[in-house]
C-alpha cells in the first residue's frame, strides 16, 4: 500500500523521475483545459443555452458569492485565482472514483506548492490594493513588537494549508485501500461516496481559507474612522 502518489513510478533516468503525483497532476490540467475550452467555445448571450453554460455558471456564481461573503467585495478580481484552486482540488478529489488513481493532493509536495502558490498570492494582492508602503507597514502593527510574529504567522499558516489538505487527502485514500482489502464489496462503495464528498469538502476549505489570508492582506483601514465617536445630540 502506497502512501503517497510520489512512490508510483512510470519511468525514471538517473535523477528524473516521472511519478504517479507529477502524471496525474498534469492529467487533472488537461481535463480542466479541454472542458473549458469545450465548454466556452461557444458561449451564447441570450436565454437559449446549453446545459454546459448553465453548469459552468452556476460554479462561477457561486464562486464569486463565497469570495464576497468572505469579505472581497470585488469578486471578479480573485475569481480567477481561487477558482482555479477549488477547481483543480475538487477535480483531484472527484477522479478518485477510478481504480488506479490516486490524487495528486494526497503528496506534500502538491500541497505545499499549493499552499505556496496563496503564500505569494496574498501580498501581490495586498501591494495591488494598498501599496507596498502601507502593506509593509501591516507587519508592524499595532507596534513594531509584533513584526515577527506576523512573520511567523504568514509561515506558520502556509504550512497548515498544505498540512491539513495532505492529511485529510492521504488518510481517505488509506482508509479506502485498507477497506477494499479488508471488505472488497459493498463497504468500499459508500467509503467512496463519503471520501468524494470529503473531498469537495477539502476543496472548499482550502479556497476559503486562501480568499481569508488574501482578504486579510488587502483588508485597508480607515484611520478617519478609528477612535470617532460622536456623543453630541441632535438639536431641537
Amino acid at each position: 500500500m502506497r502512501l503517497s502518489p510520489d512512490q508510483m513510478i512510470f519511468w525514471q533516468f538517473g535523477w528524473l523521475t516521472l511519478n504517479g503525483t507529477i502524471v496525474f497532476t498534469w492529467v487533472i490540467m488537461l481535463i480542466l483545459l479541454v472542458s473549458s475550452a469545450l465548454i466556452t467555445r461557444n458561449l451564447s448571450v441570450n436565454h437559449q443555452r446549453s446545459r454546459w453554460q448553465n453548469l459552468l455558471e452556476i460554479i462561477v456564481t457561486s464562486i464569486g458569492t463565497q469570495i464576497e461573503e468572505v469579505g472581497l467585495q470585488n469578486s471578479k478580481k480573485y475569481l480567477g485565482f481561487l477558482g482555479t484552486l477549488f477547481l483543480f482540488v475538487a477535480t483531484a478529489a472527484l477522479l478518485t472514483i477510478f481504480p488506479a488513481y490516486e490524487p495528486p493532493t494526497g503528496s506534500l509536495s502538491t500541497t505545499i506548492a499549493l499552499a505556496l502558490c496563496v503564500f505569494v498570492a496574498a501580498p501581490l494582492y495586498g501591494i495591488a490594493e494598498k501599496g507596498l508602503g502601507a502593506y509593509l507597514k501591516s507587519y508592524m502593527q499595532p507596534t513594531m513588537i509584533m513584526l515577527p510574529f506576523n512573520i511567523i504567522s504568514e509561515i506558520s499558516r502556509t504550512l497548515a494549508l498544505a498540512v491539513r489538505l495532505f492529511g485529510n487527502m492521504m488518510s481517505g485514500g488509506m482508509i479506502l485501500a485498507i477497506l477494499l482489502t479488508i471488505t472488497p464489496f459493498i463497504f468500499p462503495i459508500v467509503m467512496t461516496l463519503l471520501g468524494l464528498l470529503t473531498g469537495m469538502v477539502q476543496a472548499y476549505i482550502f479556497s476559503i481559507l486562501a480568499a481569508v489570508y488574501i482578504a486579510a492582506a488587502t483588508q485597508v483601514k480607515n484611520p478617519t474612522l478609528q477612535g470617532k465617536t460622536s456623543f453630541n445630540q441632535p438639536k431641537t
